[in-house]
């Protein structure tokens, strides 16, 4: 029997899905970035192969590229000649398995979390190795899922290319030519023979990436260092070229690399080399000068954000409920985010100024992220997540030492093969804070660093985290919705609402002062109310269905009254009864509506002047110890309710 039909088939298909691969992954890529207006259409344009009978996209190939078609004659004139060669095969082959090819990587892509590569950006990696060592390498499987179908897409390839490129036995004849006329030959054997051979080509395809893509088992690391001969923390896509023998093609792409560990070189000192591309700038002052200014203003529909902020050495709280805008500040801060509008100075140095068109990206700012869900790369091992910031040019000695160090640091030594999906929540968290660390920023972002973990986690975690912020010795901002976490871990706050800073200063006067309804609301507040002055120092408050007294005459502008649920004192009016009379003012007459249990507080719901309807019928919140709660219930009713007047908060609306 004649081979040849088998051997040009696999050539062609060959070539084929390895120019496939390269534009595939290519406009995948490129696709999975753009979100403008013609995407649809684009995206509509690449996979119209996929659907189009055969024998009508080889009509149209035929019309496109024959002698008298538009690219034909640009052919015809250079002396080339497409139409009925083994180069019309090989282009039918290609566009047909094209479609395959990007669609499968277009969904690997869009499978990766955004903060991975993020993350990458803001640890010093260029462009380049974002796409090789971020993206492919976690797109891997993906991808030998597309390279599988598309070599058996351009293996089984016929009506387009006897469209374009006949039936010349020796150069277009392939596998599906053969096996049409050797049917319509009667040559039933042969036909078998060549549809056997494609059955198993492509069923050898598909079980070869079933096999090397399967999700990696949960293993304990230190007790299991490799599975089969692959070290722990090589990339899928270099595990699949070492398994199936071609090692030599993973070195050349190196992708993802692994990190020993090796206490014995010196340790990297700041004025060690820095990131690959970036050189130190001489306006960069000494890390006892940490400064940052940030004007920024970004428009979206229906929202803008506007703010401006500076910070220095001491940790800078950015409070406020979700959807306000703090991450996005971040984002902008770190170049992830371009700003429409304004300056941001980090020491001296211009990361972004859009009146001189300066906008640095991210891999050259020194800005180190946390983020919410920590962005830890999957397919790297905890030593290899940390060693991914730091400079390209230390020896592997310089690498270990560093990584050794920063494992020892967070207390996880002996765990530095471990890949993610090994580790605890508070484990991952020390190891992305190491590998912020180790890649040496001059600001430091927290994006929401325990909203991921639980109550009894995050509280342990924020201890651990408050003790590593007192020894960086650059600029720290923080992100949270939690006011107890802000006011925990920063020295100030900035309130931010609805993209607005509404007011900023030290913990406690930001706390005690809010000056605003909604700063108010966002450090806890929980009883706030509109207010009509009947005089200089009477107001009626309209939700608490009361008048109160003041001393002074209120400020001007202030337009609600706030109170803490925690600042709320309730006594028996058989008790006060006996109490000297000046002790009535602004005191009222109090119904208990419900009660909420939290494990070391009670939550009581009032209503002044009259019983309550429902439990949903209450005005006010007080909050009481529960051995306070167990005093109360034995106090007589009716209870009396004190709204001191120094406690107040005066506030004005937003």
């Amino acid at each position: 029997m004649d081979l040849t039909p088998l051997w040009l088939s696999l050539r062609i298909a060959t070539i084929a899905t390895a120019i496939a691969v390269v534009l595939g992954v290519a406009i995948a890529y490129g696709m999975q970035q753009y979100r403008g207006r013609w995407r649809s259409l684009l995206d509509s344009l690449l996979l119209a192969p996929l659907v189009l009978p055969p024998t009508v996209l080889g009509f149209g190939l035929l019309l496109l590229l024959g002698k008298n078609g538009p690219l034909g004659q640009g052919l015809d004139r250079l002396g080339i000649k497409l139409i009925f060669t083994g180069y019309a095969a090989i282009l039918t082959a290609t566009v047909v398995g094209f479609p395959l090819m990007y669609k499968t990587t277009l969904g690997a892509f869009e499978q990766i979390d955004p903060a991975l590569p993020s993350a990458a950006r803001t640890l010093g990696a260029s462009e380049w190795r974002v796409f090789w060592q971020v993206s492919v390498s976690l797109a891997a499987p993906g991808i030998l899922a597309g390279i599988t179908l598309t070599f058996a897409r351009a293996l089984g390839e016929f009506g387009a290319t006897l469209m374009l490129a006949g039936n010349i036995p020796g150069k277009t004849q392939t596998l599906p030519m053969a096996i049409y006329f050797a049917v319509e030959a009667g040559q039933f054997r042969d036909a078998a023979l060549w549809t056997g051979c494609i059955i198993l080509m492509t069923l050898a395809g598909l079980m070869l990436v079933n096999t090397h893509t399967r999700p990696t088992p949960i293993i304990a690391a230190r007790e299991s260092p490799s599975r089969e001969g692959i070290p722990v923390g090589i990339s899928p896509l270099k595990q699949f070229f070492r398994r199936v023998g071609i090692a030599h093609l993973a070195k050349v792409l190196r992708i993802g690399r692994s990190t020993e560990l090796n206490p014995e070189s010196p340790a990297l000192t700041r004025e060690d080399p820095v990131r690959e591309g970036l050189k130190p700038s001489p306006t960069v002052p000494s890390w006892g000068s940490q400064y940052l200014s940030v004007q920024l203003v970004k428009r979206f529909p229906g929202f803008t954000l506007d703010i401006d902020l500076n910070a220095n050495g001491s940790p800078l709280g950015l409070l406020g409920a979700s959807g306000a805008g703090k991450s996005l500040i971040l984002r902008c801060i770190a170049g992830l985010e371009t700003p429409e509008a304004g300056r941001i100075v980090l020491n001296g140095r211009v990361l972004f100024d859009s009146a001189v068109g300066i906008n640095l990206p991210s891999r050259e700012r020194r800005v180190g992220i946390l983020f919410q869900d920590y962005a830890l790369f999957p397919h790297l091992s905890a030593a290899e997540n940390i060693a991914f910031g730091l400079p390209r040019g230390l020896s592997s000695s310089q690498r270990r030492q560093i990584v050794a160090q920063q494992l020892a640091a967070v207390q996880l030594e002996g765990l530095g093969d471990r890949r993610p999906h090994q580790l605890s929540g508070g484990q991952q968290q020390r190891v992305a804070w190491a590998r912020v660390l180790a890649s040496q920023p001059d600001l430091l972002l927290l994006d929401e660093p325990f909203s991921a973990l639980d109550t009894h986690l995050g509280d342990r975690l924020a201890g651990d985290l408050q003790g590593h912020l007192a020894q960086f010795p650059g600029v720290t901002l923080l992100v949270t919705h939690n006011v107890g976490v802000a006011y925990q871990l920063c020295d100030r706050l900035l309130v931010i609402d609805r993209g607005q800073a509404v007011v900023s200063g030290p913990k406690k006067q930001v706390l005690q002062q809010p000056q605003t309804v909604a700063a108010a609301r966002l450090t806890g507040c929980e009883n706030i109310s509109p207010i009509v002055a009947m005089d200089h120092q009477t107001v009626r408050v309209l939700a608490w269905n009361c008048t109160l007294q003041f001393t002074q005459p209120l400020p001007a502008g202030t337009t609600h009254l706030g109170l803490r649920a925690a600042q709320i004192r309730l006594k028996s009016l058989a008790i006060a009864a006996d109490e000297s009379s000046d002790r009535f003012d602004n005191t009222f007459p109090a119904w208990l509506a419900m009660t909420r249990e939290t494990p070391q507080r009670l939550i009581l719901y009032l209503k002044l002047h009259e019983s309550p309807q429902d439990p949903q019928d209450y005005q006010l919140q007080a909050e009481v110890s529960l051995e306070e709660w167990q005093r109360l219930k034995q106090l007589p009713l009716t209870w009396l309710i004190h709204l001191e007047a120094t406690q107040l908060l005066l506030l004005r609306e937003d």
